[in-house]
């Protein structure tokens, strides 16, 4: 059988479907891949606060410190985890209207000061405060004791 190929016949190829299927394609990479770029860790000193509370003789303070390395101290003392929820709970029973005061080394992480706040919360202490460095005051590395 002979085929007549008659030259002025031109093959195409339709591009229609094959546009639709790059459209297809790229709408389906546009809507499976994340367009939230990861967040970065920022390296942030907090802030000096800019006015502080003058502390009255008549005032019961208590601190509760916590170092570096996240060690907790009640005044001078050193104690453990359980032993900070028994002082705090004492605290809160003893003084209900006492202050106490949280002193949290810049270098210690988060954690142990929302461990503190949450205990706090918990045995109904509201009346405490998060101390920070003055200014003015000169950067001692010692645990004061108080009375």
């Amino acid at each position: 059988m002979r085929l007549d190929l008659d030259d002025g016949d031109d093959i195409t190829v339709d591009m229609g479907p094959l546009i639709d299927c790059v459209f297809l394609l790229l709408i389906f990479f546009l809507v499976s891949t994340t367009m939230k770029k990861p967040e970065q860790e920022i390296p942030i000193e907090l802030p000096e606060p800019a006015i502080s509370s003058i502390d009255s003789p008549a005032m019961q303070i208590q601190s509760v410190v916590v170092d570096a390395q996240g060690k907790f101290y009640w005044g001078a003392t050193p104690i453990g985890q359980q032993e900070l929820h028994n002082q705090i709970k004492q605290w809160g029973e003893l003084s209900p209207d006492s202050h106490l005061r949280i002193r949290v080394d810049r270098n210690t992480p988060s954690r142990y000061l929302v461990q503190i706040m949450d205990l706090c919360a918990y045995e109904g202490l509201t009346n405490y405060a998060i101390h920070t460095q003055d200014k003015s005051a000169p950067h001692a590395n010692k645990i004061e004791e108080t009375p």
